[in-house]
């Protein structure tokens, strides 16, 4: 690794990195500010989740209803917003830090240093999983002050189940992260590089999706990544997590295993 390399990219993505954690601090913060009042109504909202189809229930992890602060919490956040917000986070920086520095030419120049590309390309990986922690860090963080600040003590909640949470969502965007970074680093165009990492990430949230509406469509979740971060399961301590840190952890090493070395081999534009 580089580590001037280092300083000068976590610098210029400093402000993106902090630009999204505060964002989803802000959002985790504004769910548990709003539960106490959603709390009142718990009995109306479990009534309406019961009366929806099941599947539409279990496509939003709504499953385990509102009773809770943790099932709020998973199935409102943590099932959408914050996968929005870490989708967006993978695909937007791993493009940034590979494929934009390409086309712009800007790599060339990179390369130009007494350096290797190995060294370039793992300096890369590196800052993006850097933003990827800074961020579920710090979601983690305010998840703690938000319930000491607006439910109560924090010896009543949950912390073995909001921590697997958390822990979920960094191995699946460790994955997605993979899969982007390799699409980034064999790849010279930004724009089609930005592109097929949003389809393919569209693609697995969609299979994971349609797989929980419908029955006989259930096959399609197993083909999507976002099938192994169950919120609704992680809350309720019923996860197998072996094959599923196994799993996303393979394919998030394997993707970036891939790219640095394809990045490696290939002929960069002139």
């Amino acid at each position: 690794m580089n580590m001037p390399l280092y300083g000068q990219m976590l610098k210029n993505h400093l402000r993106t990195m902090i630009n999204y954690a505060f964002g989803s601090a802000f959002y985790i913060l504004l769910m548990f500010w709003i539960y106490p009042n959603m709390a009142t109504q718990s009995e109306t909202m479990n009534e309406l989740i019961t009366s929806m189809p099941e599947g539409l229930s279990r496509a939003f992890g709504l499953e385990n209803g509102f009773g809770t602060i943790d099932s709020f919490i998973s199935g409102e956040y943590y099932g959408l917003l914050f996968m929005l917000i870490l989708s967006i986070f993978s695909i937007m920086t791993s493009t940034q830090l590979m494929a934009r520095l390409v086309d712009q030419g800007s790599m060339a120049y990179l390369l130009s240093a007494p350096t290797t590309r190995v060294k370039v390309a793992l300096t890369q990986a590196v800052v993006l999983l850097t933003g990827l922690l800074v961020i579920v860090a710090v979601t983690t963080l305010a998840g703690y002050g938000g319930y000491a600040w607006f439910i109560g003590n924090l010896s009543d909640f949950d912390s073995k189940g909001f921590l697997q949470l958390n822990l979920g969502a960094l191995l699946l965007f460790f994955a997605i992260c993979g899969i982007s970074f390799f699409i980034s680093a064999v790849l010279n165009d930004e724009k089609r590089a930005l592109g097929i990492s949003g389809a393919i990430v569209f693609v697995f949230f969609s299979l994971n999706l349609v797989g929980k509406i419908s029955d006989k469509l259930a096959w399609m979740k197993h083909i999507s990544l976002f099938s192994l971060f169950n919120t609704a399961d992680i809350v309720k301590g019923t996860v197998h997590w072996a094959p599923v840190v196994l799993i996303l952890l393979g394919v998030g090493i394997a993707g970036f295993s891939a790219g640095i070395m394809m990045f490696r081999k290939r002929s960069l534009p002139l």
